[in-house]
């Protein structure tokens, strides 16, 4: 241990800006490091300085140890602080920052192995009189005695990869008949995720809280407790909601958690921040899972219950000095709670989206604290974590972090990529979460697949963002024209035309198989009558800025948040997004692309029906092909009225945007 003044931040994203934020507030240097992909990231600009460290896969720069390690030496820094990921519970990193004389603001090497290994782990705590799950972790991996162990354990239990973490190699099995083959998968993932294949059993318990504890400990002899964290509410046993203090837990059941958890850390002789988990039964009986050797995601909402940073006391520690901090000294008060928000998509198995931030508007407010590394217009990169920022929210008691939560993830706005933000207060809204009564297996419970296809919007909803994209394309339109950009100031003449009334026709495709078509139709400077079949709804319009508008509709004033694009509308209102597609659009632009008679895809699909042939006399706006994409039906139409010359589509292929479907031989007149 020594003296820095002066850290390398070896990660990416959220976490390298909050790690600097704290760093830079107590005096420190900080340098980052970043991928070609990252070049233009938040971190990036924060850091007081920057290296590249390679290209954007991991292993070629955040997960290149010579180049990181490079980076602090041409940087003069004397520290590094892993984060979390990445190295940050790498033991070999660990000593290889001790031999190049840096510090490692971490556990020791030696700590880090020692719960490294979920066996070991799970022997060592037996050791130490932690409870621990009945199973086994033995040294003999053949099939048979892995079989013999879990007749003994009984069913349902849990395959688990030593190694492992993330909910990498892990199944749960419920009868005998199916564990061979979730030995074998389970390997499988573990060799290829974690590079061993070692397997631990565990009996399964149904229906339990998933409550971890904060430990920090000194180099002096001082190891302490900062209260509870639950982290029941996963996906494919990742985090999705935390919070502290856990709903399910006692004062005198925290304590005697605590007090495990730093019989846990003692018996590794463990400094620095670390977690160690613990799975809770209904009857309140706890066991060991697993010691987290890092600063944890969910981190923020200790932070919020008893106003300790724990980034600064991990620098202190790693100074070398005590930490300065009694167990009677911590106290928690009021209530947390942290969402984190994902660039995925929960319709599509919360698949990882990737793409532009078009718009990042993330909300504030009293208790409200958003730890995030995006810009607005940044690209969200497909090579590493699709957590984009934490949502977290304090109160006094749990409705009123609940509720804050809820409120400020409603107003935040993510449009580019698809993300989790409203499956997240949809989470906070559920009754059985608002009771705190929610376990690991909440999701699959009042979650299942069908219930995430995304929503298709309510028809005032709709017609706004008619709307809004009428008023989108008639102002790149009037940009683009010499004359309608120098008389076109905001909000003149916007919807005069020397024929009367403007109308605009749009047809959206909804998840629900249905079609929204709408008819828009402009009266005076900012009002307009949306038809949709017999109804017909107001829309007023306010004001329209950067992708931001303020419109009326059905009596109610509201703000609405939108980014526009090839004939598409992503529209943030009412506190949740939709993605529309304008049918006609897509064709028109294709076709005006192609030129003339030439009628391209406009987005990749599958051609699922021809309905035309060559030589047919078409009329424009007559279909011609309907594609499949993103599960819905979309219609090219014709653009321009004559004889069909040749056809390029075929039932059952797959095109490329862009790709030539028919060509039209325009009659004289068009």
């Amino acid at each position: 241990m020594g003296n820095f003044d002066s850290i390398l931040v070896a990660n990416r994203g959220e976490i390298a800006v909050r790690v600097m934020k704290t760093a830079e507030a107590l005096g420190y240097r900080t340098v980052a490091i970043y991928s070609e992909a990252d070049a233009g990231a938040p971190h990036v600009a924060l850091a007081d300085e920057a290296y590249l460290v390679g290209p954007p896969a991991v292993g070629e720069s955040y997960l290149h140890a010579e180049r990181v390690l490079e980076a602090a030496r041409r940087s003069g820094a004397q520290a590094i602080h892993p984060g979390y990921g990445f190295f940050s519970e790498n033991a070999d990193f660990a000593e290889q920052c001790e031999r190049a004389g840096l510090i490692f603001i971490g556990p020791t090497p030696a700590a880090i192995r020692a719960m490294g290994n979920k066996a070991e782990a799970k022997r060592l705590m037996l050791d130490s009189g932690v409870p621990c799950i009945p199973g086994y972790q033995g040294e003999d991996q053949s099939d048979a005695a892995l079989a013999a162990a879990a007749g003994e354990i009984g069913y349902p239990l849990m395959v688990k990869a030593a190694a492992g973490g993330g909910g990498r190699g892990i199944r749960l099995v419920g009868e005998a008949a199916a564990l061979e083959a979730a030995l074998t998968t389970a390997r499988s993932e573990a060799a290829n995720a974690f590079g061993s294949d070692e397997l631990i059993l565990e009996k399964a318990l149904v229906r339990p809280r998933h409550v971890e504890v904060q430990v920090f400990g000194d180099r002096h002899g001082n190891t302490i407790y900062l209260g509870e964290r639950d982290c029941s509410v996963q996906r494919r046993h990742q985090k999705v909601i935390e919070e502290a203090p856990s709903p399910a837990v006692t004062p005198k059941l925290r304590q005697a958690m605590g007090e495990a958890a730093v019989a846990a850390a003692r018996s590794i002789d463990y400094s620095n921040a670390g977690t160690v988990e613990f799975l809770l039964d209904a009857a309140g009986e706890f066991y060991f899972l697993e010691m987290n050797t890092r600063l944890q995601v969910e981190h923020p909402v200790t932070e919020l219950v008893t106003g300790f940073d724990l980034v600064a006391l991990q620098l202190m520690v790693a100074q070398g000095q005590p930490l300065g901090i009694e167990q009677a000294d911590v106290a928690i008060a009021g209530h947390a709670i942290e969402a984190r928000l994902y660039a995925e998509d929960p319709a599509n198995g919360f698949l990882p989206s990737s793409g532009t931030a078009e718009c990042w508007r993330p909300a504030a407010g009293d208790g409200v604290r958003i730890d995030h590394g995006l810009d607005e217009g940044q690209e969200i990169p497909p090579f590493y974590d699709s957590l984009v920022a934490k949502v977290i929210a304090w109160g006094e008691d749990r409705e009123a972090a609940r509720r804050r939560l809820r409120r400020v993830l409603r107003n935040t706005v993510l449009l580019g990529p698809e993300s989790n933000k409203d499956f997240l207060v949809d989470i906070l809204g559920n009754p059985k979460f608002a009771a705190g009564e929610a376990t690991t297996e909440f999701i699959p419970e009042e979650f299942p697949s069908e219930s995430l296809a995304a929503k298709s919007p309510s028809s005032e909803q709709a017609a706004v963002a008619a709307v809004v994209q009428y008023c989108g394309e008639r102002q790149v339109s009037a940009e683009q024209s010499p004359v309608g950009h120098q008389t076109m100031a905001a909000g003149e003449l916007r919807n005069w035309y020397s024929s009367g009334n403007l109308h605009s026709h749009y047809r959206y495709p909804a998840p629900s198989d249905d079609v929204l078509d709408l008819m828009v139709t402009a009266r005076g400077e900012s009002d307009y009558v949306v038809a949709m079949g017999d109804e017909e709804i107001i829309v007023s319009l306010h004001t329209f800025g950067d992708r931001t508008a303020e419109i009326s509709v059905a009596g109610a004033r509201k703000q609405v948040h939108f980014t526009i694009a090839a004939g598409e509308i992503h529209l943030a209102i009412d506190g949740a997004s939709f993605r529309l597609q304008n049918q006609i659009a897509f064709a028109a632009l294709a076709a005006g692309a192609a030129g003339g008679g030439q009628v391209t895809a406009p987005m990749h699909g599958n051609v699922l029906r021809v309905l035309v042939a060559a030589g047919d006399s078409v009329d424009e706006g007559a279909p011609l092909v309907i594609l499949e994409a993103m599960k819905m039906e979309h219609e090219v139409a014709a653009t321009v009225s004559g004889e069909v010359t040749d056809v390029k589509a075929a039932v059952g292929v797959q095109v490329a945007a862009g790709a030539l479907l028919v060509e039209i031989e325009p009659a004289e007149d068009t």
